[in-house]
């Protein structure tokens, strides 16, 4: 469960927040775990609350704008079904990349022995 006042969010983050807290619920996730994790997203992406006053820290509006795009570049690639940070193509099994070779819709993926699959990743990435 989030900690303290919500007094200092605007109405936009307030709404944001409870948006996203219906999505995990929908999920599965359990009302308190969702509320925790929509409000640990709002301020990730924004930097905490937007409301002026206060005795709390001031995030600069360069590093709200980083955490933004650092966070919808991660959705961004979960969705595509990139490899996780760190994970080489060359590491990962075979049934793995064809996975991936189907998540990026590469054809003729289904006869492809191992070697060929990373050719046609690699080639599909750049």
């Amino acid at each position: 469960m989030p900690r303290g006042s919500k007094d200092k969010y605007s109405d936009k983050q307030k709404r944001k927040a409870e948006h996203i807290e219906d999505s995990y619920k929908e999920r599965g996730v359990a009302p308190d775990e969702a509320e925790a994790r929509a409000w640990a997203t709002v301020n990730k992406q924004s930097g905490g609350g937007d409301k002026a006053g206060g005795s709390g820290r001031k995030t600069s509006a360069a590093s709200k704008e980083a955490a933004r795009k650092s966070s919808a570049r991660r959705a961004a690639a979960t969705r595509e079904g990139t490899p996780r940070p760190g994970q080489r193509l060359e590491a990962m099994s075979k049934s793995e990349l064809l996975e991936l070779a189907r998540k990026r819709d590469i054809a003729g993926r289904s006869r492809m022995r191992k070697e060929e699959l990373l050719q046609a990743l690699r080639k599909a990435s750049t």
